[in-house]
């Protein structure tokens, strides 16, 4: 009868029902040796339990059934860790006068131990049939050998398959739940952000010392970096949601070199130690999304900013011409460590540099998204005297001869 297994019992049985070749093993077992009887089963020191079996005498297991252990041979096998093979009950010295055949009603007996890749001794591969049968040889051991052996390896195949299933599982759920979190993060954030720079704004406007402007203008500063980490933090997270970095097509050269102008400015305004210098050359009409154009271009001053000599230039030129429109920023400082050049554009990768604790580490990684939205890419050179990044982006219209802005 059929009994409440434990739930690793019923895992283990449950593995072997997914093992597509143990009824073809069990099939050939019974046409190579003449047995009616075969199956695979589970022995603990508690436990006969069968996992799958084929039966032609009607000797009543199948899946999930279990026999009272010590009255099982596979018990004793269990034990010493040997193959039993009896041809004929009735003749065998050693099992002649042993319970369990006249219990089961069988005379020929074949079981090998199947133990899993670590050692641990997991079951038997057994067959019975009431009548005697030739099994003592060496095709027939072989045969059971290289069944044990297949079995064993497809157990440990499965767990592991299923274990790196449920670690899967596990890490996906956990990063979409992260992401998640990042995103109403975000959301939350833009309200207060947006409100202390519009305090900011009252505040500059209004007649106060010298030392309190400073400081509304230092808060003002701030509320655009936070807003910068903000929309950084949204795309990230839309981007491994399914989402992507949108974009909002518009063809306006003018419209993209005065946001182009103002972002150097508000940069410069913040960074006031660092000169930007600008060349904005729009020779050809092009589409692009122009906020997210100007987002990029902060990031990658930002970063500029951060990482380059304060005493020298940083260089921003825009261009279209040629079918291509490139934005490129310059900087002077040390040398990107070659290793490192191919993880910039990877999310939360931080130079660990002094100047950039505050980092999340997403700027550049925001950068290659919507560069990549453009049908673009992000590049990067770097020597020992500046860093230079570049966006460049395939112009599909072209119109030429246009004179530039």
């Amino acid at each position: 009868m059929p009994t409440v297994l434990p739930q690793s019992l019923q895992e283990d049985i449950h593995t072997i029902t997914q093992i597509s070749a143990v009824p073809s093993i069990l099939n050939i077992i019974c046409q190579t040796t003449g047995m009616r009887f075969a199956a695979v089963a589970r022995v603990t020191d508690e436990r006969w339990i069968t996992c799958m079996s084929k039966d032609e005498i009607e000797f009543g297991l199948q899946t999930g059934d279990d026999l009272v252990l010590e009255t099982t041979i596979c018990n004793e096998i269990r034990q010493h860790a040997l193959p039993v093979i009896i041809e004929e009950v009735t003749k065998n010295a050693t099992f002649c006068e042993h319970p369990t055949p006249a219990q089961y009603g069988f005379q020929s007996y074949i079981s090998f131990p199947i133990f899993r890749k670590n050692g641990e001794f997991f079951g038997t591969l057994c067959a019975i049939d009431p009548k005697p049968a030739k099994l003592d040889t060496k095709e027939v051991r072989d045969l059971f050998e290289l069944y044990t052996q297949l079995i064993s390896f497809h157990i440990d195949a499965l767990e592991e398959l299923n274990q790196s299933n449920q670690n899967l599982q596990k890490e996906r759920t956990i990063g979409e739940l992260r992401e998640t979190f990042i995103a109403v993060l975000g959301h939350d954030l833009r309200n207060p952000v947006g409100t202390t720079r519009m305090c900011a704004d009252i505040l500059l406007k209004m007649d106060l010392p010298e030392l309190a402007n400073r400081q509304a203008s230092t808060i003002k500063a701030t509320s655009y970096r936070m807003q910068g980490l903000i929309d950084n933090l949204l795309d990230f997270a839309k981007g491994h949601l399914g989402d992507g970095i949108r974009l909002e097509l518009s063809n306006n050269k003018q419209a993209l070199k005065k946001l182009i102008l103002q972002v150097c400015k508000e940069i410069a305004t913040v960074e006031q130690e660092h000169e930007i210098t600008t060349q904005i050359q729009l020779k050809e009409e092009f589409e692009c999304d122009i906020n997210r154009v100007g987002q990029l271009l902060s990031n990658l001053l930002s970063n500029a900013v951060k990482h380059g000599d304060p005493n020298k230039p940083i260089r921003m030129a825009a261009l279209a011409e040629d079918g291509w429109f490139t934005l490129t920023v310059s900087n002077f400082g040390p040398q990107i460590p070659p290793a490192k050049k191919a993880e910039l554009f990877k999310p939360f990768f931080t130079t660990n540099a002094t100047n950039n604790k505050s980092g999340l580490g997403l700027g550049l990684y925001i950068c290659s998204e919507i560069a990549r939205a453009h049908n673009g890419t992000m590049q990067v050179e770097s020597t020992a005297e500046q860093t230079k990044f570049t966006f460049s982006m395939p112009i599909k219209a072209q119109k030429k001869n246009q004179p530039a802005d």
